[in-house]
């Protein structure tokens, strides 16, 4: 395929899955956890915080609504170019999560949504998260267990099949369960964890469902008459709002401690 080609496809995979985003964090639900996160930095006006895997930015737009700087980081370019185009005066940054291209002791905040099942050393990111925080700054981590998804279907074993298929294809498919762990060992302190699940009926997930059925797919854990069969009963479910997914969302928040 030629170079020009090839990034006409990048692009357009960019701004369809930036769309797929947009839909799904205008949920209620999903909208209503992320001012929660927003709740749990308690920062003032003109702190800074940094929001880590910042995907077309709107965790960006909606703190600096709020009088923050808000600095925005992701390791991909095509969805930061998205971002930039949205939010041209936003603070936005390529970045990974184990090397932030931030100052230490900087940060009043931290917050990393759907991160850390990405990447191969969460530790490294949680260390990372502290280095670029002030005394007394606050982390807040957000995430999905992927191996405790609920899906409600007629074929429970072939769910748990497809489930379990997906959180095999994830790097860290467990980490939220360890989050509190996690801020522990880099030194946090007054570490919290609570869990909310967010229960969802909208035809927006079947997207979702349809790359569970085709990572399982891909992995051999069920066949293509299996996952065609999976996804016409998901798709019915959906016709007569009947669709139910519920993804239990672990929430934790620790503070830097103050005499670092």
């Amino acid at each position: 395929m030629p170079e020009h080609d090839e990034n006409v496809r990048f692009a357009d995979s960019a701004y369809a899955l930036a769309a797929r985003l947009d839909a799904i964090e205008e949920l209620p639900t999903v909208a209503e956890l992320r001012r929660y996160s927003y709740d749990l930095l308690c920062l003032e006006p003109a702190d800074s915080v940094v929001d880590v895997g910042t995907g077309t930015g709107r965790a960006v737009a909606e703190l600096t609504a709020f009088g923050i700087h808000a600095i925005g980081i992701d390791l991909d370019e095509r969805m930061l170019s998205i971002a930039r185009s949205r939010h041209p005066d936003a603070d936005l940054r390529i970045g990974t999560a184990e090397r932030l291209p931030i100052r230490t002791s900087t940060m009043a905040g931290y917050r990393a949504d759907k991160v850390l099942h990405q990447i191969a050393e969460p530790a490294t990111a949680a260390r990372e998260a502290r280095r670029v925080l002030r005394p007394g700054g606050r982390a807040v981590l957000l995430g999905q267990d992927w191996d405790t998804i609920v899906i409600d279907s007629g074929d429970g074993a072939l769910t748990r099949r497809i489930v379990q298929a997906r959180a095999d294809t994830i790097p860290q498919p467990q980490i939220a369960r360890g989050y509190r762990n996690l801020l522990l060992d880099a030194g946090f302190q007054a570490v919290s964890l609570e869990i909310r699940t967010g229960v969802f009926t909208d035809p927006l997930l079947l997207d979702m469902l349809a790359g569970f059925a085709g990572a399982a797919l891909k992995t051999g854990a069920i066949t293509d008459e299996q996952a065609t069969a999976w996804l016409t009963e998901q798709r019915d479910r959906a016709m007569a709002d009947r669709l139910m997914v519920a993804l239990p969302i672990f929430i934790a928040a620790g503070t830097t401690p103050h005499d670092t």
